[in-house]
């Protein structure tokens, strides 16, 4: 007990301490950093400001939009400014913060994707029902929903690993405070409950990961009754991004928190969580944009507007 010190700061070792390597580090950040940035808000802005996409999937897609912009906006400004400073230090409280704000912008994040696949679900396979299934009020509930259980499940998270006691040091082989390696530093025997909540959690995942597969499946089935080739190609340019999303969110996913956990740091474990906290939110307006042609008309609609208001 003797031994036992309170932490007050965590420091993020997930970068070299070469000045040059920092240096092509933020840069690298940056621009992943813009693009999402960028992408979203034109995403944003886009639905916000053409009627013609005020439809639920666009509804959800806005607000998909909001969970990226926090989501990746929660690690990298702190993950740059540390290099630019050449420092590592995160506060106690900086490191609590940004796992519940993360943690709580990336279960808002597989829930609206969840949602979503329920959304092209019932539109392409009962289309009849649409309207009816996912009036106004449905698409409210469902939003919203969304949002809460993120509150909830982060909640459940940080307060399980803030109650640990740290004694195994305060470095943290990563850019940012991820569980697994937070508790690599706990010296507690009630880790085991964190363990616990995560291997729910998993469960939870892959139960409403399994929904969406069932969901597409289904979509599939009704795309090939589809008679016109161009109807058939609309229905699955709407499904294939959402579903590769899906995938890359999940499966980085379940091998950054699943994965036994080394002493030693690893370049894995870095590239793995940039995968699943940088590369969806930097990929969603992209994917979305690309394969989308009301989103890409109201985007020059938009930029039109801006730009030649006075003609």
């Amino acid at each position: 007990m003797s031994n036992r010190t309170t932490v007050t700061e965590f420091l993020l070792l997930g970068f070299s301490d070469i000045w040059e390597l920092q240096i092509l580090h933020v840069l690298v950040f940056l621009v992943i950093y813009l693009t999402a940035l960028v992408g979203n808000l034109l995403i944003f802005m886009a639905i916000a400001f053409d009627h013609h996409l005020h439809t639920p999937m666009y509804f959800f897609l806005i607000n998909l939009s909001i969970v990226d912009l926090g989501s990746i906006s929660v690690t990298v400004p702190k993950s740059m400014a540390n290099s630019l400073m050449n420092t590592k230090s995160i506060s106690y409280a900086g490191c609590v913060s940004q796992v519940f704000f993360l943690l709580f912008m990336l279960g808002a994040d597989f829930s609206l994707l969840t949602v979503m696949a329920y959304d092209r679900y019932v539109a392409i396979c009962q289309p009849l029902h649409y309207e009816a299934m996912m009036n106004s009020r449905a698409c409210v509930q469902l939003a919203a929903g969304s949002w809460i259980s993120g509150i909830l499940y982060s909640v459940l998270h940080t307060g399980n690993t803030f109650a640990l006691t740290f004694c195994g040091g305060n470095m943290v082989d990563q850019f940012f405070c991820e569980i697994p390696q937070l508790l690599k530093l706990t010296c507690s025997d009630s880790y085991i409950s964190e363990v616990g909540v995560i291997v729910f959690s998993v469960c939870l995942v892959l139960g409403f990961f399994i929904f969406i597969i069932v969901s597409y499946v289904q979509i599939f089935k009704s795309v090939l009754r589809i008679p016109s080739e161009q109807g058939r190609h609309k229905a699955l340019s709407t499904c294939f991004p959402h579903l590769i999303v899906v995938s890359l969110f999940v499966f980085t996913g379940f091998f950054a928190y699943l994965k036994p956990t080394s002493r030693s740091p690893s370049t894995l474990d870095l590239v793995v969580a940039v995968l699943y906290s940088m590369v969806p939110p930097m990929m969603n307006p992209i994917i979305y944009s690309m394969r989308n042609k009301e989103i890409k008309g109201a985007l020059r609609r938009l930029t039109g507007w801006k730009l030649f208001t006075n003609n």
